[in-house]
């Protein structure tokens, strides 16, 4: 019994020496990477030696276009692919990504088609159709649901840091800061996505461009409404004066009481949205999942002529479907 307790006191001890020893050393790196990294990317970049203006153009190169040269049925899905990169802050350009979407669905699609060849199976144009919207699925359409995930997560910390943005303001105007010394305050404490778009509105504004404006252009890069009424504010406090800092203090209690009916809204809908979901990606999982597994049982039928009218019919339908389903789930607060 007494050398049972002396080595459980001894693996206790040791637990408690690496603990203890691990605890400094976390703490000690930890504090020594707050101190010597910067907040947010901006800063890093201006950390690096690069120069401001081409850290603006860095940061800002793929803000949403209008694509007025194109009909609107190209120009919709262009400026909303560009958005999404924008806000999943890729280093990528939208003409480099459409190249290797390009360039991967051709390859993607001789391959298929190759490999059916080898395999023993029939090249019919139901084979090449099915070959092509296989190909379509994997190198168009898993990049851009990827893209759209990292998009979502960057808009709602976006959401989510406004209204602190908002309260740090408020307290630089309190305390004696002008505008433009606020906005450098959340510039150097806020961290991304904010903070180097509060940089970038400093920017533009420190080479002559007009607040408001910026923060227009700012709030039309990640189509929030939020950063509009903001905007709105600021400007119709210039036209006829008052307390800014009051203003800004109540428009914070209104983003904060909408963020709170929006996800009530959304917890009321989630199973909406889910269904929404499912029916939206099991199609194509199924799809390629059983062309995986047994993919004559596609290339069997696809011989048949109503192949080659049905199919197509079908991937028609399927779009119908997910841009109805998304009408549906799309609720506005």
């Amino acid at each position: 019994m007494l050398d049972t307790a002396l080595r459980l006191g001894i693996l206790l001890a040791i637990f408690a020496s690496v603990f203890v020893l691990s605890q400094v050393v976390l703490g000690a790196a930890w504090r020594n990477r707050s101190r010597f990294a910067a907040v947010n990317r901006r800063l890093e970049l201006i950390k690096s030696g690069s120069d401001r203006a081409a850290i603006a153009a860095q940061l800002r190169k793929n803000a949403p276009s209008e694509f007025a040269q194109y009909p609107s049925v190209i120009a919709r899905p262009l400026r909303s692919l560009q958005s999404a990169l924008f806000a999943s802050a890729v280093s990528f350009t939208l003409g480099q990504m459409l190249f290797w979407m390009g360039f991967a669905f051709v390859l993607v699609s001789v391959g298929l088609l190759l490999l059916m060849s080898l395999s023993g199976i029939v090249v019919t144009a139901g084979v090449v159709i099915l070959a092509v919207a296989l190909a379509a699925s994997i190198s168009a359409g898993l990049p851009i649901v990827i893209i759209n995930i990292f998009a979502q997560r960057r808009r709602k910390k976006m959401e989510q840091q406004f209204p602190v943005a908002l309260d740090i303001f408020v307290r630089a105007l309190r305390s004696g800061h002008p505008v433009a010394g606020a906005i450098n305050l959340l510039t150097n404490e806020m961290e991304d996505p904010i903070g180097s778009e509060f940089g970038i509105v400093g920017d533009e504004i420190a080479y002559g461009a007009e607040l408001t404006d910026s923060l227009e252009a700012m709030a039309d890069r990640w189509d929030m409404e939020d950063i509009r009424m903001f905007v709105v504010s600021l400007a119709v406090q210039a036209e006829t004066g008052g307390n800014l800092a009051e203003i800004l203090e109540n428009l914070s209690g209104v983003i904060r009481a909408r963020a709170s009916l929006f996800m009530k809204v959304r917890a009321l809908s989630s199973e909406g949205r889910m269904t929404g979901w499912i029916l939206t990606v099991l199609p194509i999982i199924t799809f390629v999942s059983m062309f995986a597994i047994n993919p004559r049982f596609y290339t069997d039928v696809s011989r048949d002529s109503i192949f080659i009218i049905g199919f197509p019919s079908l991937i028609i339908w399927y779009f119908i479907g997910v841009f109805w389903i998304r009408k549906l789930v799309d609720i506005k607060v």
